[in-house]
C-alpha cells in the first residue's frame, strides 16, 4: 500500500486488592504495585539503556503488504498492517523516541532507538504522542496510525495502514518479523501459572498483551496490572457474563466471569469469584496460547 524509501518505530495505577484473591496472591500483588514505580513508565531516567526485547505489537491485525511485496515494488522493505486511522501504536520494545514529520514517502514517522543500536520505525502516522527523547517501555503507545490518501502525515500511502520496519546498527533496513523470530526472547514467555496456580509478572504481561490485542488496553506490557488493565479485563469479560461497571476495580463479578472463561480451559471448580490456584491455572492455559505471545 505504500512506497517508502526513507531510511530514517518503534496503566494506570494498581487497583486495590479485591475479595476472592488468596493471601499469597494479595502479597504478590502488593509487590507488583511497589514495582509500578520503576517498571514500564514513560520518561524514567535510564530506561532506554536496558537491553531491548522486541515483540510484534500488531499480531492482531492483518498483513496487507509483505516484506517481499515492498521489495518487488522498489521499497527498501517493510511490513504493512491493515488498521483504521487513529489506531494506537504500542512500542515494539524499550527505547527513546524520535519523531520525524513528513519523512518523505513514509510521511510522519516515529523512530524508537533501542539500547543495542537497532532502531524501529512506524510510518504514515496521523499523530505523534510523545516528545523527542522520551524513554518508553515496550507496549507504551507512541503514536496513532494514519495512511489515508492525501491526509497529513500519510506520505505516499494509498490507504489506511501502518508500515513497520527495523534498522540494524549498520544502517540496513531489516524485516522486524524475521528479527522477532530469530530472537525468541523478544516475545513473551509462557507463564508458569499454568503449573503452579500462582499469578506473577509474566502471567500479567500475557494478560495485558491479550487485552491489548482484543479489548482496547493501551498501557505498557509491564506485568503490573492497574486500573487500565482491569478495565480492559472487564470489557473482555462482557462475553462471559460480566454486567458490572467498566471501572477498573475488579470484584467478585469480574472474577466469576474469568472463572467462566477458565472453565473452557480445564477449570472445573465453582464459579464463585474466588480466584484460587485452580482458577488461575485454567486462566493461564488460555493466556499461554501462542497468539498472545
Amino acid at each position: 500500500m505504500d512506497h517508502e524509501n526513507a531510511s530514517g518505530c518503534c496503566g494506570g495505577p494498581s487497583a486495590p486488592p479485591q475479595a476472592g484473591l488468596s493471601r499469597r496472591t494479595l502479597l504478590r500483588g502488593a509487590a507488583l504495585t511497589t514495582g509500578a514505580l520503576t517498571v514500564g513508565v514513560v520518561g524514567l531516567p535510564g530506561m532506554a539503556h536496558a537491553a531491548p526485547a522486541i515483540y510484534n505489537p500488531f499480531a492482531g491485525y492483518p498483513i496487507t503488504g509483505s516484506w517481499q511485496d515492498h521489495l518487488s515494488r522498489g521499497s527498501l522493505g517493510g511490513i504493512d498492517f491493515g488498521m483504521g486511522v487513529g489506531t494506537n501504536l504500542p512500542a515494539c520494545g524499550a527505547g527513546t523516541i524520535q519523531n520525524i514529520p513528513n519523512n518523505g514517502t513514509g510521511g510522519h514517522t516515529v523512530t524508537i532507538r533501542h539500547a543495542d543500536g537497532y532502531r524501529s520505525q512506524y510510518m504514515h502516522l496521523s499523530q505523534f504522542l510523545l516528545a523527542d527523547g522520551t524513554a518508553v517501555a515496550a507496549g507504551t503507545v507512541v503514536g496513532r496510525s494514519g495512511g489515508a490518501v492525501g491526509a497529513p502525515g500519510s506520505g505516499s500511502s494509498t490507504g489506511p495502514h501502518l508500515h513497520w520496519h527495523m534498522i540494524d546498527p549498520s544502517g540496513v533496513r531489516i524485516n522486524p518479523l524475521t528479527y522477532v523470530g530469530q530472537h525468541p526472547g523478544g516475545g513473551l514467555p509462557k507463564t508458569t501459572t499454568e503449573q503452579d496456580g500462582i499469578p506473577g509478572p509474566v502471567c500479567y504481561k500475557r494478560m495485558q498483551n491479550w487485552l491489548r490485542i482484543t479489548s482496547g488496553y493501551t498501557g505498557p506490557i509491564d506485568g503490573v496490572p492497574g486500573v487500565n488493565t482491569y478495565a480492559a479485563l472487564q470489557r473482555a469479560m462482557r462475553g462471559y457474563g460480566y454486567t458490572g461497571p467498566i471501572d477498573g476495580v475488579p470484584g467478585v463479578n469480574t472474577w466469576k466471569a474469568v472463572q467462566r472463561l477458565a472453565s473452557g480451559w480445564g477449570y472445573t471448580g465453582p464459579v464463585d469469584g474466588v480466584m484460587g490456584p485452580n482458577s488461575w491455572r485454567g486462566f493461564a492455559r488460555f493466556l499461554n496460547q501462542d497468539q498472545w505471545d
